[in-house]
This record gives C-alpha cells, structure tokens and sequence, in this order.
C-alpha cells in the first residue's frame, strides 16, 4: 500500500511507516463511542459555588506556592472562516448583482463605522450602492486594504477604545498581566501559531510590548511556537485506501488542536491558563474575566494540595494497617465525590491502594462550564472509562452516539475552553503529557481536495481525548467570561463594542 516513495516522503515529515499506518487503520475501524453514564450537572459533576466560597478560592490562588505561571493561547488558525460569510457576499457583488439587506455582508457595510478595524481614511464615507458596498467587502479581505480574509484572527483590530485600538493578541497581553503576573512581575505566555504567521504576531507584538509594560509595570516573556508538521496525519479516501494528490503524493493535513498537546507538554511552568485567542471582550469586563480565572486557578491549586497530601500519607503509611485501610476509604469517597471518579473492585487492598494511587497521581485540570444558551462547544459528561472506571470528560458532538440523544438533552453546560491546568507531581516533577492522551478518542471528518472527498483525522482533542486520563473538576463560570469571535460580526455584540 506504501511505495518507497511514500516512505521517503513521511520520514522528511518526521512521522513513521508505523504511525501511518496506524493511522490508516484508524480510517477502516474508526474510534469507539463514548460510553455515557450521564451529563455532568450541578446535581453531580458541576461544582456551583458561592461568591464566599469564589472568593476563598481567589484567596487561596493569592497564597499559594506555585513554580511559575504561563497563559497558553492556542491562536494557529486563519481568519478565513470569520469571514466566510463575507467572502460570499463579494461573489456576489463581483458577479454583478447587489448583496441581500439581511446578509451578512450587508450587515457589516451597515455597521462597518462600529468596527475597531474602521477609520474613514481607508473605506470613506458610507454610501448606500454597490459599488460601495463590494469596495468595502474588497478592502476588509483583500490587499490593497486591511487583507483580513488571509490574516490570523489573533492580529485583528478587535476592540477600540479613546486613545487606541486592540487586536485579539493584545487583549490577551492586558489579561495575562491582571490574572497571570508571577512574583517577580513577569508575564509568561506561549501562543500557538502557523509558522507564515510569526512576522504578524511579532509586529503586532511589538507594536504594544513597550507600552504595556510601562503601563502595568510588567515584563511579557512570549514564547510563539508552532505545530509541528510531524503530528499531521496521513489522509485517506472513501474506501480507506490512502488518498493521494494529482502528482501520487500522500496528502498530510493539520491533525486538529489535538496535536498541541505537544506544544503544552513543553511548558516550563507548572501552573497554565488555556483560553482560546478569539474569547477576549473589551477591558471593562476584565474584571469579572479575572475574577473567575483566579477562581479556576485556585480551584486547581486546593485540588493539587488536596491530592498532594493524600500522596505523601500513602508514602509514609504501613500498608496493612487500619491508617492505611482508613486512607483507602478516604481517597476512594474523595474520588467519588469530588472528581466523579468510581474505580473498580479490587482483589486486594495492595491492588485497591494501587489503582487509587494511580488515579491520584495525575496532571489536573479545573475547567470553567458555562450554562447552555445555544452556543457552541463541547459538553461535560460522566463516562465510563475502558479500565471499568468512571470519569469526567468533555466531549465532541461526534464522539456521541446519535442515539444517545436523551442524554444529550439532559446537558446543562458546555465547555467555552476556559481551563486551568497543574502539571508537575508530588515530587515537583514535570508530568509527561503524552503518557494521560487517550489515543481512542480521535475524530474522522469529511473534506475535500482538488475537487475530491477524502476522509481526516483529526488526533484526540487538547481539551478532549489528550487530557482524558487527567483528573478533572468542573466549575461553572459566569456567561460573561465567553464572548467568542466566531463570524466577524460577532464583533458587534455587545462585550466587543
């Protein structure tokens, strides 16, 4: 199935003739479906607190002896789906006939004076004509003009303010210093991007760097780095069969944000924020943003000492002692009611003290749940794991049975990838990542190339099936903390205005 041709080409990708055609295996089994034992829930699953117990966990945050702080911001991706819409519009108008009033096109004419990325030099006056309209749409997208239809969302003048203008970067620049400052007044931040994208988010970097840093008297360590092309995976076509280009190649595409699982596992620091570059609003809702980013982490940080010192009893007790027995039962409840982790019969309390270590000594996870208002996202769920243990994970709509659909109805929150994350053990060692990533969890999606369906394979999700053998608590967050830039006129909402 595999020239000599094909393997050539996948050792300059750095990947493997056995990672391919595991790969290709992949296509023909596909991946089981999760097994549901319910949606997470306030109810079980779901921790909803109190603004005393908020304010605790803030506390606790502000105390707490941690090695380092870095904000992990996934931003690899174009901008060219904010604007599909757009670019449709002016197909239109190019074709020669005018856009419909309610299109989302002639939405962002309408509106085009309400945008960061709006100045009066570029578009001019508005004007109710075509000519005008399909000038406007060409300006937005292309070049010469502000040649958004190709641009990384992360460089896009989202938000204006008296005496600036900000892109999404930026606002995770002003973020990161309220929430993520270490002690020594530094701000570490590792932002994933495609490697023709770097002299972009370095301009736009440098555009701003100075002055924030005098302005919150803070030092930004930014690190960009890039997905590296070894984790793309091989494509295939409706049969299975490796699905080849118009010149006989192996075609090889990005592996989803899965893949930056390797990017986190090269974090130095052992306490990382996970937000996504396009959830940022305008700087008068920083302070509810903050709020509850501190709450997550110092949810993160009472359950990384929580598991800490259930360890270090384990190291310091007798097995076979009723202080060891009494522990086991400690840690088994704990497990149950905190972490929705049910573990499996033992045949003895050397095997049950076992399992319940190797459930404990875990990287962490406290992901922020927003309640369900139509948006989307993946959703809280309590699964039944293949090892006969029980688990919160957050799932795909595709990772679900379609006949699982009662279930899904029963879902209060979704996930609006708002995490924090503790990576070192017990002994202050850095977990490895790649060892917690449940290679079961993949996704097969339909695509197309050179006018032909192939079959993808997008790797267990960052948020999914890379972190499923973590342990995880749920905490709901307030709405006001998610305000995605989907479409570009998601702009016009009212946190981006």
């Amino acid at each position: 199935m595999l020239t000599n041709s094909d393997l050539r080409q996948i050792e300059e990708r750095g990947s493997s003739k056995a990672v391919v055609a595991k790969q290709l295996e992949s296509f023909r089994k596909g991946f089981p479906w999760m097994k549901i034992v319910g949606p997470a829930t306030p109810e079980r699953g779901i921790q909803v607190l109190s603004d005393a117990e908020a304010q605790a966990a803030c506390k606790y945050y502000d105390i707490a002896s941690v090695a380092g702080r870095c904000k992990f911001v996934p931003a690899s991706g174009a901008a060219s789906r904010m604007f599909k819409d757009i670019f449709a519009g002016l197909s239109v108008l190019e074709g020669g006939s005018d856009i419909a009033p309610d299109s989302p096109a002639a939405r962002l004419c309408s509106s085009i004076e309400k945008f960061a990325f709006y100045s009066e030099a570029l578009f001019g006056a508005p004007a109710d004509s075509p000519a005008w309209r399909k000038d406007v749409l060409s300006k937005v997208l292309g070049e010469p003009g502000l040649g958004y239809g190709s641009k990384p969302k992360g460089v896009i003048l989202f938000h204006r303010y008296p005496s600036e203008v900000r892109t999404a970067f930026a606002e995770h620049l002003v973020e990161a210093q309220e929430y993520m400052r270490n002690q020594d007044g530094s701000c570490n931040l590792m932002v994933t991007i495609s490697p023709e994208h770097k002299p972009l988010f370095e301009k736009a970097l440098a555009d701003v760097k100075e002055a924030y840093e005098k302005r919150y008297g803070v030092h930004y360590s930014i690190a960009f780095t890039f997905q590296d092309k070894a984790t793309d995976t091989v494509a295939a076509d409706p049969s299975g069969k490796p699905f080849r280009t118009s010149e006989g190649k192996l075609l090889f595409r990005p592996a989803g944000h899965g893949a930056l699982i390797y990017n986190l596992n090269a974090v130095e620091q052992e306490l990382v924020s996970i937000k996504n570059i396009d959830n940022v609003a305008c700087e008068r809702l920083l302070p509810v943003t903050s709020l509850y980013k501190k709450v997550l982490m110092g949810k993160a940080l009472e359950l990384r000492d929580r598991i800490f010192g259930y360890l270090r009893r384990f190291d310091s007790l007798e097995p076979g002692t009723d202080a060891f027995h009494m522990l086991c039962n400690e840690v088994e409840d704990f497990l149950d009611k905190v972490l929705c982790v049910q573990v499996p019969l033992a045949r003895s309390e050397a095997e049950r003290a076992e399992i319940l270590r190797s459930k404990l000594d875990r990287p962490i996870r406290v992901c922020g749940m927003v309640r369900n208002e139509g948006e989307p996202g993946g959703g809280p769920f309590i699964i039944a794991g293949r090892d006969g243990s029980t688990s919160l994970q957050i799932l795909e709509s595709v990772q679900i049975n379609p006949e699982a659909s009662e279930v899904l109805s029963r879902a209060t929150h979704f996930n609006p990838v708002d995490l924090v994350c503790c990576l070192r053990d017990y002994r202050g060692r850095k977990f490895d990542l790649l060892k917690y990533v449940d290679e079961q969890a993949g996704f097969i999606s339909s695509k197309s190339f050179e006018g032909r369906e192939l079959k993808a394979l997008e790797l267990p999700g960052l948020w999914n099936g890379s972190m499923s053998d973590w342990n995880t608590l749920f905490v709901e967050v307030p709405s006001d903390t998610f305000n995605p830039v989907k479409t570009v006129l998601d702009l016009l909402r009212p946190a981006h205005q």
